[in-house]
């Protein structure tokens, strides 16, 4: 039997290699902050055209993971996301 440690190895350059030596490809591109990028302002419950990016049409926050924020930004826009929601600049949830 083979084991999977012996199905891939490690180049010199420390790229995965599998067995025929073909190098595997991660399969996914990180997601860079929006926010973090010089000269993108920061969240603002004032302005709800731009938080309407990060909530789904059923009035749902999306997690970081999709939308690609860091967590303190994550975290600041949840604030502004429910301020603009108490101020009726968004909706709670649509119908």
């Amino acid at each position: 039997m083979r084991d999977d440690n012996e199905a891939f190895m490690n180049d010199k350059d420390g790229a995965m290699k599998d067995r025929k030596g073909f190098a595997r490809k991660s399969g996914f591109k990180k997601k860079v902050c929006k926010f973090c990028q010089a000269g993108a302002p920061a969240a603002d419950y004032k302005n709800p055209e731009m938080l309407r990016r990060y909530i789904t049409e059923r009035g749902k926050i999306l997690p970081a993971r999709i939308t690609g924020t860091c967590a303190k930004h994550q975290r600041a826009l949840n604030t502004e996301i429910k301020k603009a929601r108490v101020l009726a600049y968004l909706p709670f949830e649509k119908k």
